[in-house]
């Protein structure tokens, strides 16, 4: 076991796949060549949570996915097979949705101030008279009440001395020396510590920090020192008592201040490794003084993608869209940046209103039309937060943008500057968690599924306005990031991609035949459309990225993109109608437009099948720390969650790997074909010999292929180990495959580890080291 993983392997741990069937996956993850495992978060969530990121109770592992006990079983099963674990955690916020399983939230809610835990989470006293604001009603508190609704159990508890009231499924302690109100409904809401609200009055009036816009998860105070000890005493034992290795860090941006709790987080596990997920906007750099091994590789994933996308079709996709838009009646902005700001202004005025009147309330001084100031301000910041006083330039360019943007507002602006820039203002601090939430919340989670031109671009980590890479930019990239951050996690599918690495592999292809995919969308839409083109273009690239997908899944992502995009139907306003054309369509997916789906994606699956291959293995060679997310060793045709968080059928991989490994040992290789093994093999021997000889990974030097074909291949030479791969392989066929293409190599007799064939020395020609797959893998003879 390495005190750094040389890769990992993700599972994601629920109460359907607990601990203990993870510990029967370590024998597989290791035959697959998998250095460390990496677990999903494992304290106490809320029940039934699928993700955990939820958590209620820092003290203890879930139940539900195991228990301490089932983590001790883990952690003996891994080492038996020799990997080292990594585990993720959540230090920004709890779950708050079923107050009565986080004993820190149901003490706040009887005890209010007067709690231990009160200070724990960041709840502005100056708004609410000290209450915290519950948004959980159906309709005005007056009107629930005149109901009857909510309901009161005086029966003491030991939880809840006073007794408890109820509203449908949430339950809440009484105050206490409150039991003698329950006479007196409206009096004894009163005397409660806690206001109940309308649901909707979460964006505007809520009073405590919470994770994006979700109000259900509640933002904690891990920069205070008791707070960090409280909520990382189980954490530091994992680490201590040697069942985890390392640790990945949720969300490090809506901390008060990342730096510092990276600083206290190395020095309680000793400097363990550390990874954060925190995403990098194009030219951004992670902050080299902080205590991390790097992020979870976002922006890895959007290189990636990008070598294998057409910079010339990009262009007729983007026609394609905005004739989609015009046609639909909806005003083009004029470049991405114009839509990014588009939809973060409308973040910050609407969902994040709540977050932004805060930073009004917190100012030092009167500043005349402050909250228009600062969220004009938030919508121009570039990237998704600064770390003062380092960052200051980000702000000057928010600043100077806002001003050209809205010169109405300039007094303001100009007075806001100042404040913002001081890291000692309280101002200051909570602009730099806001801004992030905006920017995560307008971008990600809106812009991305507006801009419909080509999914591939729309992923987490990636600006669609760079939308490809040339074979020198690339290695550029892999350069740096072996230069600056060796132990950086890469990825190319995670639980918060919006399409898993083949559904994307697949759309690369569209770039190539932009005016095919045209007429294909045209058959589509003529068979079933919403009346809203883009949305039609984004559905129909997902049931070509993901075919075969069963309708209810289609659907269900259909929802929910169109809700995020947030044109033509909603998270708190659904419009029935248009979700009604949304299911039609997923019916004809499976119905009057099957076959045309069914005839597209023969004609582009081998395509994608290269692209997925030659990601896959550059991924897995190249620079960083490679992850490989559950189930992806096979093709995965998931899109966004829930559905790339569905069980895997390890037994069946398992018998996969152990077939297919007897198979390549009688010289039998497997086809490129819709079972996936092609990149089963792929992914295992490139985590094998990247397991079993280090020392070949540590140098990267782009190759020189020469001929007529070039432009269509990736090489590189890693120190010892030769990777070749395809890019933009629809061009490749229509120009007649490598004809005289040539890898330049030493010479040096090499093996393909992949096929088992020897290469000789010197140049070879692609036609003959690709004739099997798309991709090779040589190592040199030593």
């Amino acid at each position: 076991m390495t005190l750094k993983p040389l890769s990992t392997y993700r599972l994601q741990i629920t109460s359907r796949f607990p601990l203990d069937e993870a510990a029967a996956v370590t024998a597989y993850v290791a035959a697959l060549g998998g250095d460390w495992v990496y677990l999903s978060p494992l304290l106490a969530a809320v029940s039934g949570s699928d993700h955990g990121y939820d958590v209620v109770d820092h003290s203890r592992v879930d139940a539900e996915r195991g228990g301490a006990e089932g983590l001790r079983r883990f952690s003996s099963a891994a080492r038996a097979a020799g990997l080292g674990i990594l585990i993720d955690i959540v230090p920004n916020h709890m779950g708050v949705s079923a107050p009565r399983q986080n004993p820190w939230w149901w003490d706040v809610l009887r005890l209010g101030a007067e709690s231990r835990h009160a200070r724990a989470f960041d709840i502005d006293g100056r708004l609410g008279g000290g209450k915290v604001r519950l948004p959980i009603l159906g309709a005005a508190r007056d009107e629930v009440v005149a109901r009857g609704d909510i309901t009161v159990d005086p029966t003491p508890a030991a939880d809840a001395p006073d007794g408890t009231l109820s509203y449908f499924e949430h339950v809440l302690p009484l105050a206490p020396g409150t039991t003698r109100l329950v006479g007196d409904l409206p009096a004894l809401l009163a005397a409660q510590h806690y206001e109940l609200r309308f649901w909707q009055d979460q964006s505007a009036e809520l009073n405590y920090r919470r994770f994006f816009a979700v109000s259900e998860l509640a933002g904690i105070r891990v920069e205070l020192p008791d707070v960090f000890a409280d909520s990382h005493q189980e954490i530091l034992r994992w680490l201590r008592e040697g069942l985890a290795d390392g640790l990945r860090v949720d969300h490090p941006d809506g901390l008060a201040d990342p730096g510092g709790y990276l600083e206290r987080l190395a020095d309680g596990t000793g400097g363990a490794y550390t990874l954060i997920e925190k995403i990098l906007e194009p030219g951004e750099e992670l902050p080299s003084w902080w205590r991390t091994d790097g992020t979870t590789g976002y922006e890895a994933l959007a290189v990636l993608d990008r070598i294998f996308v057409d910079s010339d079709g990009v262009q007729a996709l983007s026609e394609i869209d905005e004739r989609l838009r015009a046609e639909t009646g909806l005003a083009r902005p004029a470049s991405w940046p114009d839509l990014v700001h588009e939809t973060k202004r409308m973040v910050a005025d609407e969902l994040l209103q709540s977050e932004v009147r805060r930073l009004v309330r917190v100012l030092p001084m009167g500043v005349m039309g402050a909250a228009d100031a600062l969220a004009e301000i938030l919508a121009c910041f570039p990237v998704y937060r600064s770390y003062l006083p380092a960052g200051r330039e980000h702000l000057r360019h928010a600043v100077a943008e806002a001003v050209r943007r809205r010169p109405d507002l300039a007094e303001a602006i100009e007075q806001l500057e100042p404040l913002l820039a001081d890291p000692e203002l309280e101002v200051a601090e909570r602009f730099q968690q806001t801004s992030g939430a905006v920017m995560a919340k307008g971008v990600e989670d809106t812009a991305f599924y507006r801009f419909t031109r080509l999914g591939t671009l729309t992923e987490v980590g990636g600006d669609p306005s760079q939308a490809a890479l040339s074979t020198r930019e690339f290695h550029a990239a892999q350069q740096a990031r072996l230069s600056a951050w060796p132990h950086s996690m890469t990825t190319l599918s995670t639980h918060d991609t919006k399409r898993s690495e083949d559904v994307r592999a697949r759309l690369s292809v569209l770039s190539e035949m932009p005016e095919r995919w045209a007429e294909v969308l045209g058959e589509l839409r003529a068979v079933a459309g919403s009346g809203h083109g883009p949305i039609d273009s984004l559905f129909w690239q997902a049931a070509v990225g993901a075919w075969p997908i069963s309708t209810d899944r289609l659907l269900a992502y259909a929802v929910k993109a169109a809700r995020e995009g947030a044109e033509a139907t909603g998270w708190q306003h659904p419009d029935a109608a248009f979700e009604e054309r949304l299911a039609k369509m997923a019916d004809a997916a499976n119905g009057a437009a099957a076959e045309i789906l069914a005839r597209f994606v023969e004609e582009i699956a081998g395509f994608g099948w290269s692209n997925s291959l030659s990601a896959k293995l550059l991924q897995l060679t190249g620079p960083g720390v490679p992850d490989v997310y559950q189930g992806t060793e096979l093709w995965d045709l998931s899109l966004v969650d829930p559905d790339n968080r569905r069980p895997v059928d390890f037994v069946a991989r398992a018998r996969m790997l152990e077939s297919l490994d007897a198979e390549v040992a009688r010289g039998i290789l497997p086809p490129v074909d819709v079972s996936g093994r092609a990149k089963m093999l792929v992914t295992s021997r490139a985590l094998r010999l990247r397991r079993d000889h280090p020392e070949l990974f540590r140098a990267y030097r782009p190759l020189a292929v020469t001929g007529g074909a070039s432009d269509h291949a990736v090489a590189v030479d890693r120190g010892g180990v030769t990777v070749v791969a395809t890019r933009l392989p629809a061009g490749l066929a229509r120009i007649g495959g490598w004809q005289d293409t040539v890898l330049m190599r030493p010479e040096l007799s090499a093996t393909d580890v992949l096929t088992g064939r020897r290469i000789e020395p010197g140049p070879v020609r692609l036609a003959e080291l690709l004739e099997k797959y798309p991709v090779a893998l040589l190592e040199d003879a030593r």
